[in-house]
């Protein structure tokens, strides 16, 4: 079995009960199948008004050995009884109502066994979107730096989906359709041994031909999905970034990518269908030979030797019809498997990807900051692109320390070590003398607040964005970190105020409105330490006023680390910290570094700020 089909089947186990009224509604809806084929040789022999003669005596029970020919005396007796003593009108009736009664049976237990399936198959859909979605939201910033939103998105919706599907028509093939072939075959043998012989050379021929033709349909099923990722990616930075597309008058740019993902998509899904379309006049053309073959031998023991009755032949060939569906749907099912396996390699791979900031067994709870934070001699690089080299230096309680520097510096890549969305390649980072790898990355994450360059604002109210770090946050304890952030005044003019819900990103929110309320979520959450990434950067100059203001209250009684672009902004910092190229080659305050006329002065007079 592949491996993946059997991590998907674990999936299953928690629906053990609904797998098990499943295979049993399966199974007696293939038994009731085939007995609606049998019960039609009554109905044919009335019809063609054959009528049995004496009635035979009833049979013996001789052993397990000789039930074939116990059963055809019992059913010999019984119904040579019934049809001599009854007209033929009711005999006919009696007939028609078995014929019913039985077909009713089939499909109640093909309704119950697609119920079973429904809660089986959304069931495995709801817990494998959650552990996915659970997995996604685990993993570490640095996995989704290297692969498109979009490809995400795709496996998480078609991929699940598909994975799905494949667990249904698993059972399906292993159950519904074998046991149908099962039931099927037994009745054929029971009919005429010699005809069956037809049906077991041709369900083996029949499936290593199909198998062949889909053998490459798996591969052919990755390709569409890495095309279908592409896509999602495509749409998802069309729509994200739609007024610099229209800016910049780049619609036929992004329209030629578009039309080349489609076309593409286009000639692999082609080749795909094709090749699956082709299981169904394989499978159809195949089986019609067999059937062909038995109508040349079966009629040559109906004309000629006159060793099978007219009912029994035409009984027969339905049946074999009901060993080829099956045999076609088996086939199909294999197709469809493949696809699916594709899907779930791809699902997987982001299920079993490692954690590149593990989290160690036994890491230490911390819920206080004392002292210091320390960065002890840390380098850090990208892949090969080394950003951090031996920088050290220590952040006191209480302090506001700033780090400048040209874009690229590294100065966001340390903020980023803080709160362990990276690790470091060499040295270590401690809070209060403890190595912050040895802290819980929950624990640890709580002490901090980060308020960035870009306002990250969700599709919901004022409130909820204020309150996602602190969920049972009172009203009065939001308003309260609005106020402080400068965020009261223009929430209370939106059209609901507090409960208007700000659009995907905010976009109904102007950039110094946005940024005032990533800072009230910032106060309400009230950490020990602060850390502001160019926090004003993207303001125009009334909004950076507003919002400076609501900063140099959010750094009050605080620990801030401040990474600046505007150095008015830093003026004030008990120490600042110039880097340059990933080293720290400037450290002091404010005077103490204009005095020094090294590179924090040439900076500030670049920016012909009058400090």
């Amino acid at each position: 079995m592949d491996k993946n089909l059997k991590k998907i089947l674990v999936y299953a186990k928690p629906y053990k009960k609904f797998i098990s009224l499943n295979v049993l509604s399966n199974i007696l809806y293939s038994f009731f199948g085939m007995l609606s084929f049998l019960v039609l040789i009554p109905m044919l022999d009335i019809l063609f008004n054959v009528r049995p003669g004496e009635i035979p005596p009833p049979p013996r029970w001789e052993g397990i050995t000789k039930a074939k020919a116990y059963l055809e005396q019992w059913l010999s007796h019984y119904w040579a009884q019934y049809v001599q003593t009854h007209e033929t009108a009711q005999v006919l009736i009696s007939v028609i109502a078995l014929v019913l009664a039985v077909i009713m049976l089939k499909n109640m237990f093909g309704y119950a066994a697609m119920v079973f399936a429904t809660f089986l198959r959304n069931g495995i859909l709801r817990d494998l979107r959650k552990d996915l979605y659970r997995k996604i939201l685990s993993l570490p910033i640095g996995f989704f730096s290297e692969r498109r939103k979009g490809d995400t998105f795709s496996r998480i919706t078609a991929d699940v989906n598909e994975v799905q599907n494949t667990t249904m028509i698993f059972l399906e093939m292993i159950v519904r359709e074998p046991t149908t072939i099962l039931f099927s075959v037994v009745a054929m043998w029971m009919l005429n041994a010699k005809l069956s012989l037809f049906i077991f050379m041709f369900v083996p021929v029949a499936g290593l031909i199909i198998s062949a033709v889909g053998k490459k349909l798996k591969q052919s099923s990755l390709e569409v999905q890495q095309v279908n990722a592409r896509f999602f990616s495509h749409v998802d930075e069309t729509l994200s970034g739609i007024k610099i597309i229209k800016a910049f008058n780049a619609e036929n740019l992004f329209i030629r990518k578009f039309d080349r993902i489609q076309d593409l998509m286009y000639r692999l899904t082609n080749r795909m269908a094709n090749r699956q379309n082709l299981s169904g006049p394989l499978s159809e053309t195949l089986g019609v030979a067999v059937i062909a073959g038995i109508i040349g031998y079966g009629g040559h023991l109906v004309l000629i030797e006159k060793s099978l009755s007219p009912s029994v032949f035409m009984t027969f060939i339905a049946l074999a019809y009901n060993v080829l569906t099956p045999a076609k749907n088996i086939a199909k099912a294999g197709y469809a498997i493949r696809r699916g396996l594709a899907s779930a390699e791809r699902v997987f791979e982001i299920m079993e990807a490692r954690d590149q900031i593990p989290e160690k067994p036994d890491a230490i709870s911390k819920k206080t900051f004392d002292d210091k934070i320390e960065l002890d001699h840390v380098y850090f690089k990208y892949e090969l692109d080394e950003v951090l080299k031996d920088v050290t230096f220590t952040i006191p309680k209480g302090y506001t320390v700033a780090l400048v520097g040209q874009s690229g510096s590294g100065k966001t890549t340390i903020a980023h070590l803080l709160m362990r969305f990276y690790d470091v390649t060499k040295g270590a980072i401690k809070i209060d003398g403890i190595d912050i790898r040895d802290i819980k990355k929950k624990d640890l994450r709580n002490l901090m607040a980060i308020v960035t360059q870009e306002s990250i604002l969700f599709n919901d109210t004022v409130r909820n964005n204020i309150a996602l770090a602190k969920p049972d946050a009172t009203m009065e304890e939001i308003i309260r970190a609005a106020k402080v952030a400068n965020a009261h005044d223009f929430i209370m003019q939106l059209p609901q105020g507090y409960d208007t819900v700000i659009g995907d990103q905010g976009n109904k929110l102007s950039g110094g409105q946005k940024q005032r309320i990533n800072i009230a979520r910032a106060v309400l959450k009230n950490p020990p330490v602060m850390i502001l990434d160019e926090a004003t950067s993207a303001l125009d100059t009334e909004s950076e006023r507003l919002v400076q203001e609501a900063l140099d209250k959010l750094m009050e009684n605080h620990t801030s680390l401040v990474i600046a672009h505007r150095l008015s902004t830093i003026k004030n910092a008990d120490l600042i910290i110039v880097m340059e190229k990933g080293r720290v080659i400037e450290t002091g305050t404010h005077r103490e570094l204009m005095e020094k006329r090294g590179v924090y002065h040439k900076l500030v007079t670049l920016q012909s700020f009058d400090l």
